[in-house]
């Protein structure tokens, strides 16, 4: 009887403890380009986000290519990318859904200050383009198939130049890495200005050309589509979506950097004040 009863009181405490254990936390995972890690703009809202929600955001920090490719195999729930044209064909495709305006700024061409290629002041990246391929100087490119190395294939395909030649090297690194390179080989390469900002004052690259309107750099924000993926967690990713979007976050947006870089390193994409 003793035995029995002992039996019982054990039992009970082992459902009591059961019970009382919390549920698992919801993850969500979130691939997203280099310069949003390398800025710090993405795990300040993932800090944000997680207390609010309490839950944990997973991140991968690639180039946009790649993240989104990660989107297209299931292995993510939610996409930040700067690539309209890859997004906008991804879309399209199925892959994704709900892809909304997130935040902006713009690329800026940075090199040395002694400038060999005599681009400094100027406000058509093709001509700064063009110079740097005359004079064949130092150029590297990201060469990792992100928003900032379409954006460069761009420029020169507006110049009608196919780059080549040890001038110009192919580094298959992420923002921040390809400024370092960049910075110790007295380079050019195309930044997006946030990264330069956080980054300025390790390096003696400087903005020589900056403020054409095709420099326009666009982050959208996209869900993987619950229909290509059952797997992924669509409810959180909403949210995540929802809150990146909404008065608060794109708040976080706004002020992000000002404090520390006298300037914010992006826009926000919506109206707040």
């Amino acid at each position: 009887m003793k035995l029995a009863l002992l039996v019982l009181v054990v039992l009970t405490l082992s459902l009591g403890c059961l019970t009382a254990r919390p549920s698992a936390i919801q993850e969500l995972r979130l691939a997203t380009t280099t310069t949003t890690c390398d800025t710090g703009i993405i795990h300040a809202l993932a800090e944000s986000f997680e207390k609010r929600y309490e839950v944990r955001v997973l991140i991968s920090c690639t180039g946009t290519g790649q993240a989104i490719k990660i989107g297209e195999l299931g292995a993510a729930d939610v996409v930040v990318a700067h690539a309209p044209k890859l997004e906008e064909e991804s879309v399209a495709k199925g892959f994704f859904v709900d892809r909304r305006p997130l935040m902006y700024n713009d690329f800026v061409i940075i090199g040395p200050e002694a400038d060999p290629a005599g681009i400094k002041g100027l406000q058509r990246a093709q001509e700064a383009f063009r110079r740097i391929a005359q004079a064949q100087a130092a150029f590297l490119s990201r060469g990792d198939k992100s928003g900032t190395e379409t954006k460069e294939k761009e420029v020169w395909a507006t110049a009608n130049i196919t780059p080549s030649g040890t001038w110009y090297r192919a580094v298959g690194k992420g923002m921040g890495d390809t400024i370092v390179m960049a910075d110790a080989q007295g380079a050019y390469t195309l930044s997006d200005r946030g990264t330069y900002l956080a980054m300025r004052g390790k390096i003696g690259l400087t903005v020589l050309a900056e403020k054409d309107p095709v420099l326009a750099n666009y982050y959208h924000v996209m869900a993987v589509n619950p229909e290509k993926y059952q797997s992924v967690n669509h409810g959180l990713a909403e949210a995540y979506i929802d809150y990146l979007t909404s008065r608060e976050g794109q708040g976080i947006i706004a002020d992000f950097g000002r404090d520390k870089y006298g300037e914010s390193l992006f826009l926000p994409s919506t109206r707040i004040g």
